[in-house]
């Protein structure tokens, strides 16, 4: 079984292409955060990116403005991004190490602060922003692929007292943002074959004994894939010949 940190996780996927798994996507919820974030742009805005992994979405889906930072504390993944960048052209974007808990941005600087998967000090973000300016937070939740993770009787998130999404929205409420709006996302991804649903749990920290809880660092088990209880969930979630993940995100809005 091969045992690394949260940090190290990340490292080791830097390069990975995620379209590679050629997942089919249905959303069941009316909101999307890139769209939300091209309405509320506008070409002078100063936008702020956390936990931007290898910048894709960032060249991908957010709209050009005068600025753009997008910062991660993955080494490995900033370098990615910043190749990235070069190949994509794009003049409004700069990449560079950050850790979201010990943030080192100017005070009252940016219109949109955009959060994806990561770890946030919302007190910390809303001094960065304008008054006025928006907070944009979107997230996996407990329940994400809750009946795989009731199989394997782990997961990401699977211990934890309360749903990160709870977290999150209270954390959010509390640093002092208004109209706080919490929305659960509900999601299905469909995988081709047995191949790339393997490949996939192995890059990402679905089923992994780790936890969203702050303070905690337990290790991920990437490689540790039972395939007796995975066959018992492809011969249930099998339609039409793909495999079905359930997945459970969700979004925060908050402006300042």
């Amino acid at each position: 079984m091969k045992k690394i940190n949260e940090k190290e996780y990340y490292e080791e996927i830097k390069d990975w292409d995620f379209s590679k798994f050629e997942i089919e996507s249905e959303s069941l919820t009316k909101w999307d955060l890139y769209e939300l974030l091209n309405k509320l742009a506008n070409k002078e805005a100063k936008i702020l990116d956390l936990g931007t992994g290898g910048g894709e979405k960032v060249l991908k889906y957010f709209p050009k403005v005068k600025e753009i930072l997008a910062t991660d504390y993955s080494e490995g993944m900033i370098e990615t991004a910043k190749k990235n960048l070069a190949a994509s052209g794009r003049k409004d974007v700069t990449f560079r190490l950050m850790d979201n808990l010990k943030m080192d941005v100017p005070e009252h600087y940016f219109d949109i602060v955009v959060a994806r998967n990561t770890v946030t000090d919302p007190k910390q973000i809303y001094k960065c922003l304008k008054k006025g300016g928006y907070l944009l937070i979107s997230g996996v939740d407990k329940y994400d692929c809750w009946n795989l993770k009731l199989l394997f009787g782990k997961g990401q998130g699977f211990y934890d007292k309360r749903p990160i999404s709870i977290v999150d929205y209270e954390n959010v409420l509390k640093a002092g943002f208004n109209d706080v709006e919490l929305i659960p996302i509900h999601e299905r991804e469909y995988f081709k074959n047995k191949e790339l649903f393997i490949e996939f749990l192995k890059k990402v920290p679905i089923i992994d004994d780790f936890s969203e809880e702050i303070d905690d660092n337990k290790d991920y088990y990437s490689d540790d894939l039972d395939e007796n209880i995975l066959d018992e969930y492809i011969k249930d979630n099998t339609y039409n010949g793909k495999i079905r993940l359930l997945r459970r995100y969700y979004g925060i809005t908050a402006k300042k």
